[in-house]
């Protein structure tokens, strides 16, 4: 039988085939959730539900709104819509996608 390591990630049970990319995903879904907390704390009557998904949306494109602040906000525009990364699906081990 082979040993297969994989790494979990504790926030949302993730798995992952690298440990980069498991920190990497832990990183992202601790700005998701600070961004979930500060839209929460000022814009009244915000539902939990809605604050988590536009904090997860937010922390997925982090790097086009970077861009985007400092002069470029054309690249937001650009962005296409892909479900598998807009899930994060193509990092996922397949234990992880049948569980």
């Amino acid at each position: 039988m082979a040993v297969v390591a994989v790494w979990k990630c504790d926030r949302d049970g993730a798995m992952f085939d690298n440990k980069k990319e498991a920190e990497e995903h832990d990183k992202m879904l601790e700005l998701a959730a600070n961004i979930t907390a500060l839209i929460e704390r000022h814009i009244d009557g915000i539902n939990e539900q809605t604050g988590e998904e536009i904090g997860l949306l937010l922390a997925r494109h982090r790097d086009a709104l970077a861009k985007a602040c400092k002069g470029k906000p054309e690249v937001l525009l650009e962005q296409k819509e892909n479900s598998a990364q807009e899930g994060g699906e193509e990092t996922v081990t397949p234990f992880a996608a049948n569980q």
